[in-house]
């Protein structure tokens, strides 16, 4: 299959992109110059970004994948590369939660967050290493949360993801070195995106809007990371509101 563009331009794979801050992050990446392929288990969220892009004459694609399943994201990865003629960037930004207790959590829900948030990074950095490492390089970005370096109840399944996640990216910064692969953790704090909707179902108080920040301000961040001179690496940034109320 011929690229859809030419690979003198610069490639984005972002997970979690119909919506938050992997949207967010495709935006702010195709705004720089860069191809974007979408991917989301929610493919009509996927796409509606990929077309608003495709609208402002930027190369982008939707594709669908369940971020858990070996084989989908092999394909995924694969077709990416084959139809955008590259992967420089991975931003690992799908992710999931359930603000359960630990008795109250099921065994399949404890699965689906683990599986979302620390499996599917791993799926989609084993794929896209070999790509990269062809290439001459590239760039992972993998997004923890301050629920990676602190802990409150209730919240067992992400703070594991999320702790387990920092450790995955610091080693796979190590084995990308030699390979021409930077690796960095963005740990952001509360943002305004639909992740906490969920709270309204189970009674929880939802956070003031105000101690949130724009997920766009996120994405620039990543951006910053990716353009940094080659000699050097951003290893791992926590960004927070300035209201942030768990952190310190």
């Amino acid at each position: 299959m011929q690229p859809t563009t030419p690979p003198s331009r610069p490639v984005l794979l972002v997970t979690g992109a119909a919506s938050g801050l992997g949207a967010a992050t495709a935006r702010v990446f195709a705004s720089a110059g860069y191809a974007v392929a979408c991917v989301d288990v929610n493919q009509q969220g996927a796409a509606r970004v990929a077309s608003d892009l495709a609208a402002q004459d930027v190369a982008a694609i939707a594709l669908a994948c369940d971020v858990r399943d070996e084989q989908a994201v092999a394909g995924t990865v694969q077709t990416a590369a084959e139809r955008l003629g590259r992967i420089d960037v991975l931003v690992n930004s799908a992710a999931v939660d359930h603000t359960l207790s630990i008795t109250e959590m099921s065994v399949a829900q404890w699965d689906q967050v683990i599986g979302v948030n620390l499996r599917a990074p791993f799926l989609f950095a084993r794929a896209a290493f070999p790509i990269m490492q062809r290439q001459g390089g590239g760039a992972v970005i993998n997004i923890a949360s301050t629920a990676g370096v602190r802990a409150w109840a209730n919240t067992s399944a992400y703070h594991a993801s999320k702790w387990g996640l920092i450790g995955l990216s610091r080693a796979l910064g190590v084995e990308g070195r030699a390979l021409g692969i930077r690796v960095t953790t963005v740990i952001p704090g509360g943002m305004r995106t639909h992740f906490f909707d969920r709270f309204v179902d189970q009674g929880i108080p939802m956070p003031d809007p105000a101690n949130l920040q724009d997920p766009a301000t996120v994405a620039r961040t990543i951006l910053f990371a990716v353009q940094l001179p080659p000699e050097s690496a951003l290893q791992e940034v926590i960004l927070t509101p300035i209201n942030e109320t768990s952190w310190p």
